[in-house]
């Protein structure tokens, strides 16, 4: 974990407890103040930008499928119109080690990018929930007078429109992530069809929206320190070169209150005035001038203000930056360093191979499998055939035409009924015959060669083993 200041003995350590919980062990609510700046403007750009694509999500498609569908329980997987099927597992495995892998190399180089720009606890608590909050029931000055206070008519409707609000907000929600697992058409029938026809998915929506109430209205940022494992994931990723958003302990020391006119340096003061605004606006309620602590989510707001308060005192910005303990202990500026130019590539790479293998997957998957249970069969006009079980896989959204040819050896295939398409996005099934002359066949087991075919070219190759009889003349006829 990295650390920038140490506690001086007989001090309490900040690290042993968490910031919103007291020595009783009760909950310390945090009203928050609403920060401004540079940083929190583009944060808010990011945050609109990745609303608008959540809600919108379910209802945009590519090529009549959905942009996302992650329906795990009919094993029904849509990444960017793309259906994954269960044979294409090892990619989905493959991309979500890749993924693991990303932001292991991420947060060890740039630390907690995620949790303050993109994580969507943070994006629905800090511009939608938290938004609404300052809307209904004013500044956090206003809030904590508010929550103080007697009941009384002014604090009922208040704080009961807010839940009503809150509570609606997140029934959006819920059904929002239920459209990206069941999809927005299967939505619609629930919520416009007979309730008493889809009772499933409607004991599946209220429980969502009820879990999306508890978490914006009343577990917060406790969702971070308690059950989401990344931000204790972060105490053996980060180190010295990681970046963070990290106070100048070495500018900032000793706090001291301002005074206009003075000279700070002269009167042995550090640039930090101790105004405590970083602590104010803080979302999880904590003191960056301790340094990087498990409830930190990089979110910025703390340099936004902190620098608001160096503008107004006319000192030097920066005093909390995005910085790493090594850049801030030895006064040197940010630059790509080997560590982090091999950690960019290593992350492009495994973009790359992601994508690679996206774009290369087979749009058709075969399986061919001998009947089980029998071996060969003679023939009356005295050919040898072997019974095959075949099943197609179709991953595009068009009908295929299929043709089933023999590649090796001298032979015919017999299909069995009419299998001579596989619809789109279905499995199509069927079985047929490989025939071969008895003279032909010289060996008990041949490997034989199937090519797949769809408008004359050949989509997939396929070997498998064809049983006849050792010696023809002595085997005893099945």
């Amino acid at each position: 974990m990295v650390q920038f200041i140490r506690e001086k003995p007989n001090e309490p350590s900040f690290r042993d407890h968490l910031a919103t919980i007291d020595d009783k062990g009760k909950r310390l609510w945090v009203y928050a103040k609403s920060p401004k700046g540079k940083l929190t403007n583009y944060r808010t750009i990011v945050g609109v930008a990745l609303l608008i694509f959540l809600f919108a999500g379910p209802f945009l498609k590519i090529n009549g499928n959905p942009v996302l569908l992650l329906n795990f329980i009919e094993r029904k997987i849509i990444i960017l119109g793309m259906q994954f099927w269960p044979q294409d597992f090892h990619l989905f495995f493959l991309a979500m080690l890749s993924l693991f892998v990303f932001i292991i190399l991420f947060t060890t180089t740039y630390g907690r990018v995620w949790c303050g720009w993109t994580c969507p606890q943070t994006i629905f608590m800090e511009f939608v929930f938290r938004k609404i909050e300052y809307l209904i029931e004013g500044n956090a000055r206003k809030q904590k007078i508010l929550s103080t206070q007697d009941w009384s008519y002014h604090k009922i409707w208040r704080k009961t429109t807010k839940h009503l609000i809150f509570y609606l907000i997140s029934f959006i929600i819920g059904n929002t992530f239920l459209a990206y697992i069941i999809g927005i058409d299967s939505l619609k029938q629930i919520i416009f069809g007979n309730p008493l026809d889809h009772l499933g998915g409607l004991a599946a929506m209220i429980i969502f929206s009820g879990v999306f109430y508890f978490i914006f209205a009343h577990f917060r940022e406790q969702v971070c320190t308690v059950v989401c494992p990344y931000g204790r994931l972060q105490g053996v990723l980060l180190d010295k070169n990681s970046i963070v958003v990290a106070y100048d302990y070495k500018r900032g020391e000793p706090k001291a209150t301002f005074f206009k006119g003075e000279d700070r340096k002269k009167n042995n003061k550090g640039d930090c005035i101790n105004c405590t605004q970083c602590v104010q606006v803080c979302p999880t309620g904590i003191d960056i001038r301790n340094g990087t602590q498990l409830e930190c989510i990089n979110c910025t707001a703390c340099i936004d203000a902190c620098n608001s308060m160096m503008d107004a005192v006319e000192q030097p910005r920066g005093l909390i930056r995005y910085a790493s303990e090594k850049m801030i202990a030895h006064s040197q500026k940010w630059k790509l360093n080997a560590r982090s130019v091999s950690y960019s590539i290593v992350l492009v790479i495994l973009l790359a191979l992601i994508v690679y293998l996206f774009n290369t997957r087979s749009s058709l998957e075969t399986i061919i499998l001998r009947a089980p249970g029998m071996l060969y069969q003679e023939q009356p006009d005295g050919r040898i055939s072997n019974l095959y079980n075949i099943k197609m896989v179709n991953k595009t959204n068009v009908d295929m035409p299929i043709e089933i040819r023999l590649l090796s050896n001298k032979g015919e295939i017999t299909i069995i009924g009419d299998f001579t398409k596989v619809n789109a996005q279905t499995v199509g099934e069927s079985v047929f015959f490989i025939n071969f002359k008895s003279k032909e066949i010289d060996n008990q087991e041949t490997v034989i060669e199937i090519g797949i075919f769809s408008n004359g070219q050949m989509i997939e190759q396929i070997k498998t083993t064809f049983i006849g009889p050792n010696k023809y003349k002595h085997a005893k006829k099945v």
